[in-house]
């Protein structure tokens, strides 16, 4: 069940998760990065995270909750930050919501093959 908070609140809570998903990345990719001589970078700005690692990147183009993320071979997807801070998608005619540190592993995991 979603918590009802203002609409000042929730414009602050994004930046905030934002920065926790390029937290996330960093950590993740970090650890997946350990027996490899390559490590990838992150950048964080305002409303981009820009994640490389060799010929590899996965870019984030946030707009409020609203997440953009798009990979080197053209795909692409649109995803929400929730009010819980996860991150919710549609599959189909579904919405699922998957914890944000389980998605940031994932791509972390994909990035560094």
């Amino acid at each position: 069940m979603a918590t009802a908070v203002s609409a000042a609140t929730s414009l602050q809570l994004w930046p905030e998760l934002w920065v926790s998903l390029a937290s996330l990345l960093r950590s993740y990719t970090a650890a997946h990065g350990l027996n490899r001589r390559e490590q990838a970078t992150v950048e964080l700005g305002e409303n981009q995270i820009i994640v490389r690692a060799g010929d590899r990147w996965l870019q984030l183009d946030r707009h409020e909750a609203e997440i953009i993320w798009t990979r080197e071979d053209g795909s692409r997807d649109l995803m929400r930050f929730t009010i819980e801070g996860r991150l919710q998608t549609h599959a189909g005619n579904e919405e699922q919501e998957e914890e944000m540190d389980m998605q940031a592993e994932a791509w972390a995991r994909e990035l560094m093959l």
